[in-house]
C-alpha cells in the first residue's frame, strides 16, 4: 500500500480549494516592532507586520525581556517536567497569583497554551458535572469546540451572540440539570463583543455556569487589562475566565481563573494539565512582568485604541471594505480565497507589508478577508502607507473599491 499517496491527495485537496497555507519566514526585531526581517526566496528584506496578535508589542518590552533574561540566568531554561513530578517552580506560582488577581478570582491554573486551556478546561469541567448540557456560541473557537467534543456531553449551539436563542434553549432544558454556557468575550475574526451581562442574567435565571474565553481581550480592555469582563463589570459573575499569555502579554501559555474548588478540580483531573511539562520559569517571569505592567499602565491600551480607530478611518476613507466593529480588530473583506491569497502575496512582495490571508476554515467560505491588527507602534506614516498599498492591490486585482462594508453580526 502506498501510504504517501493519501497525504499527497490530502495536500492536493487544499491546493485545489485554494486553502493551502504558506508561512512567511519572519524575524522580528526587538526595539523596532512592528518591523521585521523577511527571509524571502530572493533574500532578506525589511517588512512591516500588520497582523500580529502581540497586540501591544509586549513581546519586545524591556521589562518583559529583562524578566525573561534574568530568570533564565538565575534559574535556567526548563521547568524540569510536569508539576506532578517536578514540583512547581516559584515564578509559575507568582504568575498564577497575578492572573487570579487580574480577574478578581480565588485561583488560576496555567496550561501550555490557550488552545490547551480551552480544550482541557471545558472538557474536564463538563465531565465533572453529572449529565451536563453545554450551550455553545455558534462562532466559538476551535479549541472550545474540541473541548466540548472531548467532554462527551450533550451540547446545543445557540446563534452567535443571540441572548434570546440562548434563553430558548435554557428554558427547554431540565431546570435541575447542570448547564454550562460557553462563549468568547471578543470574537477575533469579526471583532464583535458578546452581550456578557445578558448571558450572566440568563445563567442566574436558569441555574447555569458560565465559561468565557477572553484571549483576544485580556490586557486590552478594562482599567487593569482584565478584559471585556472587567470593562463591562461582570467578571465576578463569570464562573470561569479563560485567557492567554501569547497575545497582549507577548509571551506563551494559557490559563483559567475561577473559584478555588473549580480550579483545584481541574488541576486534579485534567489530562492536558497532569501529563504535560509546565511552562518554563523564564516564560512565567516574563508573562508576570507583562501583566504587572499592564495592570498599572494605560498608555498601551489608549494608544492602541487610537491607532485602531485611525486605521479604520483611513481605510474607510480610501473606499476599502472595512468590516465594521467596536474593537481593535480591522477586517477588510475580500470574499474569495484565491484573491485573498493574491492580495496578501502582493502586499508582501511589492509593498513590504505582511498581512496573512484569512480563509476557510478559520472563517466561512465566501467571507475571506485580510485581518489587520494595529499596535501602539504603528505610526501615522505606516497607516497611510498601508492604505496606499491596499488601494494599489485592490486596483491590480480588480477588487471593488467603495463596496459596502460588511458589519459583524
Amino acid at each position: 500500500m502506498n501510504y504517501d499517496s493519501f497525504f499527497a491527495k490530502a495536500l492536493a485537496r487544499l491546493h485545489d480549494e485554494r486553502r493551502y497555507r504558506v508561512f512567511a519566514d519572519l524575524e522580528r526585531i526587538a526595539g523596532r516592532f512592528p518591523h521585521a526581517m523577511w527571509h524571502s526566496p530572493k533574500g532578506k528584506r525589511d517588512v512591516v507586520i500588520w497582523c500580529s496578535n502581540d497586540y501591544l508589542g509586549m513581546g519586545q518590552h524591556p521589562k518583559v525581556v529583562g524578566a525573561m533574561v534574568e530568570t533564565a540566568t538565575r534559574i535556567g531554561t526548563g521547568a524540569g517536567g510536569t508539576r506532578n513530578i517536578a514540583g512547581t517552580h516559584h515564578p509559575l506560582v507568582q504568575l498564577e497569583h497575578e492572573l487570579a488577581d487580574l480577574h478578581g478570582k480565588q485561583a488560576a491554573l496555567l496550561f501550555t497554551s490557550g488552545y490547551v486551556s480551552n480544550q482541557t478546561g471545558i472538557a474536564t469541567i463538563a465531565k465533572l458535572l453529572p449529565n451536563c448540557l453545554i450551550l455553545s456560541d455558534a462562532l466559538n473557537h476551535n479549541s472550545m469546540i474540541e473541548g466540548i467534543r472531548q467532554a462527551g456531553c450533550e451540547y446545543v449551539i445557540f446563534r452567535h451572540n443571540d441572548a434570546e436563542h440562548l434563553e430558548e434553549l435554557l428554558r427547554a432544558a431540565d431546570p435541575a440539570r447542570p448547564k454550562l454556557i460557553a462563549c468568547e468575550s471578543l470574537y477575533s475574526m469579526d471583532g464583535d463583543i458578546a452581550p456578557l451581562a445578558q448571558f450572566c442574567d440568563l445563567a442566574d435565571r436558569y441555574g447555569a455556569m458560565t465559561y468565557v474565553d477572553e484571549v483576544h481581550a485580556v490586557g486590552m480592555y478594562g482599567p487593569r487589562g482584565g478584559g471585556i469582563t472587567e470593562r463591562d463589570g461582570v467578571a465576578q459573575r463569570i464562573d470561569v475566565i479563560e485567557g492567554t499569555l501569547a497575545k497582549a502579554f507577548g509571551c506563551l501559555g494559557g490559563y483559567i481563573a475561577g473559584k478555588a474548588d473549580v480550579i483545584d478540580a481541574v488541576r486534579s483531573y485534567a489530562p492536558g494539565f497532569i501529563f504535560t511539562t509546565a511552562l518554563p520559569p523564564p516564560i512565567c517571569a516574563a508573562a508576570a512582568a507583562a501583566i504587572r505592567h499592564l495592570k498599572s499602565s494605560n498608555w498601551e491600551r489608549e494608544r492602541h485604541q487610537d491607532r485602531a480607530a485611525r486605521v479604520k478611518s483611513v481605510l474607510a476613507a480610501a473606499g476599502l471594505p472595512v468590516m465594521l466593529n467596536q474593537t481593535h480588530i480591522v477586517p477588510v473583506f475580500v470574499g474569495d480565497p484565491e484573491r485573498c491569497k493574491q492580495a496578501s502575496d502582493l502586499l508582501l512582495e511589492e509593498h513590504g507589508i505582511y498581512i496573512q490571508p484569512i480563509n476557510y476554515p478559520t472563517v466561512a467560505k465566501g467571507t475571506e478577508r485580510l485581518r489587520i491588527t494595529p499596535s501602539p507602534y504603528h505610526d501615522d506614516g505606516l497607516i497611510d502607507g498601508l492604505a496606499e498599498a491596499l488601494v494599489d492591490v485592490w486596483d491590480e486585482l480588480g477588487l471593488p473599491l467603495k463596496a459596502k462594508p460588511l458589519a459583524a453580526e
